[in-house]
This record gives structure tokens, sequence and C-alpha cells, in this order.
């Protein structure tokens, strides 16, 4: 289930909600029971397969014109 960053206006503390998707846009009250609260722009983290960059070429030879040395 995803979390939701937001943060009250009236006592300026942040919090987190784990709710439904379907739920994103719904108000949410602070711990402390204020209900003018705004939902914060978070960043995901991307870990994985997805994440990471391709290996580098071997470096020294085979590798087209320019790359293999045929130039001349």
């Amino acid at each position: 289930m995803p979390r939701y960053d937001y943060r009250c206006r009236s006592c300026g503390s942040t919090f987190e909600l784990s709710r439904p998707m379907s739920e994103a846009s719904a108000p949410a009250s602070c711990p402390d029971g204020h209900s003018d609260t705004v939902k914060l722009l978070s960043t995901v983290a991307v870990t994985g397969a997805a994440g990471r960059t391709a290996p580098a070429p071997p470096s020294g030879g085979g590798g087209g014109c320019c790359g293999g040395g045929c130039c001349g």
C-alpha cells in the first residue's frame, strides 16, 4: 500500500499515511487532530535491475572504425 506524506498547516508537523491509491486525494488529519493539511510531493527511489546502468564496453579493441583502430 502506498505511503503519502502530509504537512499540517496549523502546527507544522509532517506525517505519513498508508492508504490505497483510490484514497490518495482524500483529506487527512494530522496526529494532533488538525484538519488543515496538505499532501507533499515525494521522491521515489528506484533500485534493482531497472535502476542499474549498463556495464562499460571493454577497452582496447573491436568496436567499429573509431573504436577498433582501423582508421589510419
